[in-house]
Protein backbone atom coordinates (compact mmCIF):
# COMPACT_ATOMS: atom_id res chain seq x y z
CA UNK A 1 0.00 0.00 0.00
CA UNK A 2 1.49 3.34 -1.03
CA UNK A 3 0.87 6.16 1.51
CA UNK A 4 0.35 9.47 -0.19
CA UNK A 5 1.74 12.73 2.18
CA UNK A 6 -0.43 15.61 2.54
CA UNK A 7 2.38 18.26 2.51
CA UNK A 8 3.18 19.63 -0.84
CA UNK A 9 6.19 18.87 -2.65
CA UNK A 10 8.30 21.64 -2.69
CA UNK A 11 8.62 23.55 -5.64
CA UNK A 12 12.25 24.01 -7.10
CA UNK A 13 13.89 26.86 -7.24
CA UNK A 14 13.50 28.57 -10.70
CA UNK A 15 16.40 29.89 -12.65
CA UNK A 16 15.61 33.59 -12.51
CA UNK A 17 14.89 33.32 -8.83
CA UNK A 18 18.53 32.49 -8.23
CA UNK A 19 20.03 35.55 -10.85
CA UNK A 20 18.25 37.92 -8.76
CA UNK A 21 19.69 36.96 -5.76
CA UNK A 22 23.18 36.74 -6.73
CA UNK A 23 22.79 40.09 -8.67
CA UNK A 24 21.60 41.99 -5.65
CA UNK A 25 24.61 39.76 -3.37
CA UNK A 26 26.81 41.16 -6.30
CA UNK A 27 25.79 44.73 -5.66
CA UNK A 28 25.85 44.55 -2.14
CA UNK A 29 29.24 43.32 -1.62
CA UNK A 30 30.24 45.93 -4.23
CA UNK A 31 29.12 48.65 -2.31
CA UNK A 32 30.67 47.46 0.55
CA UNK A 33 34.20 47.27 -0.66
CA UNK A 34 33.55 51.02 -2.46
CA UNK A 35 32.36 52.20 1.14
CA UNK A 36 35.35 50.73 2.23
CA UNK A 37 37.85 52.03 -0.01
CA UNK A 38 36.30 55.41 0.31
CA UNK A 39 36.72 55.47 3.82
CA UNK A 40 40.21 54.52 3.52
CA UNK A 41 41.27 56.98 0.96
CA UNK A 42 39.61 60.03 3.10
CA UNK A 43 41.82 58.84 6.50
CA UNK A 44 44.84 58.67 4.22
CA UNK A 45 44.19 62.01 2.84
CA UNK A 46 43.02 63.31 6.27
CA UNK A 47 46.86 62.89 7.15
CA UNK A 48 48.27 64.42 4.31
CA UNK A 49 45.79 67.47 3.78
CA UNK A 50 46.89 70.93 4.57
CA UNK A 51 44.75 74.08 5.00
CA UNK A 52 45.69 77.61 3.82
CA UNK A 53 44.68 80.04 6.72
CA UNK A 54 45.09 83.95 6.65
CA UNK A 55 46.24 85.28 9.85
CA UNK A 56 42.04 86.55 10.29
CA UNK A 57 41.18 83.54 10.02
CA UNK A 58 43.20 82.08 12.89
CA UNK A 59 42.00 85.26 14.70
CA UNK A 60 38.05 84.33 13.83
CA UNK A 61 37.86 80.55 13.65
CA UNK A 62 40.65 79.60 15.75
CA UNK A 63 42.85 76.63 15.15
CA UNK A 64 44.34 73.61 17.69
CA UNK A 65 47.99 73.06 19.23
CA UNK A 66 49.75 70.53 16.23
CA UNK A 67 47.55 71.08 13.94
CA UNK A 68 49.04 71.69 10.28
CA UNK A 69 48.93 74.47 7.92
CA UNK A 70 49.97 77.12 5.83
CA UNK A 71 49.78 80.58 7.08
CA UNK A 72 50.57 83.41 4.86
CA UNK A 73 50.48 87.19 4.56
CA UNK A 74 52.76 90.42 4.80
CA UNK A 75 55.88 90.24 7.02
CA UNK A 76 55.49 92.88 9.44
CA UNK A 77 57.57 95.76 9.50
CA UNK A 78 59.87 95.35 12.54
CA UNK A 79 59.00 92.42 13.22
CA UNK A 80 61.92 90.05 12.58
CA UNK A 81 64.14 88.54 14.89
CA UNK A 82 66.99 86.27 15.78
CA UNK A 83 67.43 83.83 18.49
CA UNK A 84 70.19 81.43 17.89
CA UNK A 85 69.21 79.64 15.05
CA UNK A 86 65.42 80.66 14.76
CA UNK A 87 64.07 83.38 12.92
CA UNK A 88 61.16 85.20 14.72
CA UNK A 89 58.48 87.10 13.01
CA UNK A 90 55.45 88.40 12.33
CA UNK A 91 53.03 87.91 9.81
CA UNK A 92 49.59 90.08 8.61
CA UNK A 93 46.81 90.48 6.46
CA UNK A 94 46.74 93.72 7.90
CA UNK A 95 43.46 92.83 9.89
CA UNK A 96 45.46 90.32 12.12
CA UNK A 97 48.73 88.94 12.72
CA UNK A 98 50.34 85.79 13.71
CA UNK A 99 53.98 85.28 15.04
CA UNK A 100 55.98 82.71 13.46
CA UNK A 101 59.08 80.80 14.64
CA UNK A 102 61.47 79.46 11.80
CA UNK A 103 64.54 76.91 11.93
CA UNK A 104 66.19 77.55 8.32
CA UNK A 105 67.74 79.13 6.45
CA UNK A 106 65.17 81.84 4.79
CA UNK A 107 64.51 82.58 0.82
CA UNK A 108 66.43 85.68 -0.54
CA UNK A 109 62.99 87.09 -1.32
CA UNK A 110 62.28 87.11 2.04
CA UNK A 111 62.54 90.65 3.62
CA UNK A 112 60.22 92.97 5.90
CA UNK A 113 56.90 93.90 3.85
CA UNK A 114 57.03 91.10 1.96
CA UNK A 115 54.75 88.33 1.37
CA UNK A 116 54.90 84.94 2.37
CA UNK A 117 53.70 81.71 2.91
CA UNK A 118 54.71 79.74 5.92
CA UNK A 119 53.96 75.36 5.97
CA UNK A 120 54.54 74.10 9.75
CA UNK A 121 52.01 73.53 12.51
CA UNK A 122 50.42 75.52 15.45
CA UNK A 123 52.00 75.45 18.75
CA UNK A 124 50.63 76.05 22.33
CA UNK A 125 50.23 79.72 22.75
CA UNK A 126 48.92 80.62 19.27
CA UNK A 127 52.54 80.73 17.75
CA UNK A 128 52.68 79.54 14.15
CA UNK A 129 56.37 76.40 14.01
CA UNK A 130 56.97 76.98 10.58
CA UNK A 131 58.92 73.95 8.67
CA UNK A 132 59.20 75.68 5.50
CA UNK A 133 58.67 79.18 4.09
CA UNK A 134 58.11 80.66 0.73
CA UNK A 135 58.34 84.34 -0.29
CA UNK A 136 56.03 85.37 -2.43
CA UNK A 137 57.21 88.14 -4.82
CA UNK A 138 53.23 88.83 -6.56
CA UNK A 139 49.56 87.60 -6.20
CA UNK A 140 49.58 85.18 -8.64
CA UNK A 141 52.07 83.58 -5.53
CA UNK A 142 49.24 84.40 -2.74
CA UNK A 143 46.21 83.42 -1.82
CA UNK A 144 43.58 85.85 -3.70
CA UNK A 145 41.71 87.34 -0.27
CA UNK A 146 45.09 88.15 1.14
CA UNK A 147 46.08 89.80 -1.97
CA UNK A 148 42.94 91.65 -2.05
CA UNK A 149 43.27 92.83 1.85
CA UNK A 150 46.92 93.99 1.41
CA UNK A 151 45.75 96.08 -1.86
CA UNK A 152 42.94 97.12 0.34
CA UNK A 153 45.16 98.12 3.05
CA UNK A 154 47.01 100.21 0.72
CA UNK A 155 50.41 98.41 1.28
CA UNK A 156 50.33 95.97 -1.67
CA UNK A 157 53.91 96.62 -3.66
CA UNK A 158 53.55 95.50 -6.93
CA UNK A 159 56.37 93.37 -9.07
CA UNK A 160 59.81 95.29 -9.31
CA UNK A 161 59.46 97.68 -6.46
Amino acid sequence: MTQNSASPTPKPRTRQRTRKSHRAAFIVAAVVILGAAVILALSALEDTVVFFYSPTDVAEKGVSAGQQARVGGLVVEGSVSTQGETTLFSVTDTRHSIDIAYAGILPDLFREGQGIVAEGSFAEGGRFKADRVLAKHDENYMPPEVADAIKASGQWKETGE
